[in-house]
């Protein structure tokens, strides 16, 4: 599989081992959070109707700290995609044009040269699949991304409106408004009318807020959190219509 490079090209080698603070922690091959804490008895994989297509800057993808795989680990039609400026992945492109899907940006509405393609969200009334694409990467990557994509370019954009307030704290955003992938994605899921996934998604995002602040303080989780123990019930519970599992993710 080929990595992309911070300038766009592509290499089916990283230019150097990716190195970070923390990288020398021992961490689960699974989830890949500090074995102290592992995140996997808390996966839940739920279903839901609209997907997620995140395109992922080069320089988030390693990431330990990066939340759209959270997204993956819940909602198994999740497909991540490496951004390239000027070689975009083909199967993207191939999905793009797939007339099964009915793909949405997710972006803010905030600049007027774009302002003609921004659209109120609402599920498609024929058997088109709803997808979000999300520009998953930083503020500033993601405005790069949007800039320098022209194959984005003729999709409708959606722009999320909510008074939520990030919840993440692993990095300091700029502004508490700018919320995560993760919590994007859930915000997008009520959007869409899909709560009881909204929830699981949210819960799984606050366990791995939890484990990973704790872990990075070298302290053991004793008791689990509410979070915790939503999850938990969720896959004790029986299979129900909305579509909940009853065992915990691979991995």
């Amino acid at each position: 599989m080929n990595r992309d490079l911070p300038g766009g090209e592509t290499s089916d080698h990283p230019r150097r081992p990716f190195k970070a603070r923390g990288s020398a922690v021992v961490r689960c091959e699974g989830c890949r959070l500090p074995q102290l804490n592992c995140l996997c008895p808390y996966k839940v994989r739920v279903e839901a109707r609209a997907r997620f297509w995140l395109i992922t800057h080069a320089l988030e993808r390693h990431k330990p700290t990066n939340t759209g795989r959270l997204i993956a680990d819940c909602l198994a039609s999740t497909e991540v995609f490496g951004w390239s400026r000027t070689e975009p992945d083909p199967l993207l492109l191939e999905r793009l044009a797939d007339p099964r899907f009915m793909p949405f940006l997710v972006f803010p509405d905030d600049q007027p040269d774009y302002a003609d393609r921004v659209v109120a969200y609402r599920a498609p009334d024929d058997e088109r699949i709803p997808v979000f694409v999300i520009l998953d990467g930083t503020w500033r990557q993601a405005r790069r991304m949007f800039r320098q994509s022209p194959y984005l370019a003729r999709l409708p954009i959606v722009a999320l409106r909510t008074e939520r307030l990030t919840r993440y704290r692993l990095r300091t955003p700029a502004s508490a408004q700018h919320l995560c992938t993760a919590e994007v994605a859930a915000e997008l899921l009520r959007v869409a009318g899909e709560h009881e996934a909204a929830g699981v998604l949210d819960d799984y995002f606050d366990v791995f807020n939890e484990s990973y602040a704790a872990s990075r303080a070298y302290r053991r989780l004793e008791r689990p959190s509410a979070a915790m123990r939503r999850q938990l019930e969720r896959l004790e519970a029986p299979r129900d219509g909305l579509g909940v599992s009853t065992a915990p993710a691979a991995g």
